[in-house]
């Protein structure tokens, strides 16, 4: 008697979480269907908090958006603001001989690669946090390892001061939320940052999450559906 009713204790335990569970779920659901009607918010701070900011005020203007950037890409190309000039597009941080995060994020974000293979509005962009051991040859047998598609996917390297400092200081990339890390911390950070076609980042995900991915591809498609 004590066994069957230790049992019957148990399964109505694994319901009452799997009840919990399921209410939470379409909590979720219900939430983002809600900032979904509103659009995607826009990220101004370095903790990531959203903001759905009207166009017709004043605080639309002052919207944080990444400034001018000059770096080299795989194929010895300059890469700069112009570059992705009313695209929208992905950014991440990683490095070549990095064996923790960096595969996994580089694998998924071939998966985005991919979603919008053909889609010229949608660029990808990853930053080496090694610049000095990441050359251009580096890169570029790294991209090919990786199937990185020239001209939709740029692998970057350049000056480390200029790569981290846009990393932290614009894209909020270090690796504690709401710090801007002002010093020479090694950048280690599985964000990718969604950026607007006007360079203003409204998302921000992690790069080693599958399911991640699928809520990514939903929000630039989102994008390419705005006007401004």
């Amino acid at each position: 008697m004590a066994c069957l009713a230790l049992k019957s204790a148990a399964i109505l335990m694994i319901r009452l979480v799997k009840n919990s569970i399921l209410i939470a779920m379409v909590a979720m659901v219900g939430c983002r269907g809600r900032h979904m009607e509103l659009g995607l918010p826009f990220i101004n701070k370095p903790d990531f908090t959203p903001e759905w900011i009207d166009a017709n005020t004043a605080a639309y203007k002052n919207i944080h958006t990444i400034p001018a950037f000059s770096f080299t890409d795989q194929n010895g190309e300059t890469v700069t603001e112009a570059t992705v000039a009313g695209k929208i597009y992905v950014a991440d941080f990683i490095f070549t001989r990095c064996g923790s995060i960096c595969p996994k994020m580089t694998d998924n974000m071939g998966m985005i690669q991919a979603a919008f293979k053909t889609d010229k509005d949608v660029m990808l962009l990853s930053h080496s946090v090694t610049p000095d051991m990441d050359s251009v040859p580096v890169l570029k047998k790294y991209a090919a390892a990786k199937g990185v598609i020239d001209g939709k996917w740029h692998l970057l390297t350049g000056n480390k001061d200029e790569i981290y400092t846009l990393a932290k200081k614009q894209y909020f990339a270090g690796d504690t939320v709401g710090y801007y890390q002002t010093g020479n911390e090694f950048l280690h950070t599985e964000n990718f940052i969604l950026v607007d076609r006007h360079r203003r980042i409204r998302g921000v995900y992690n790069g080693t999450l599958l399911v991640e991915m699928g809520r990514l591809i939903e929000d630039i498609n989102m994008l390419k559906k705005e006007d401004d």
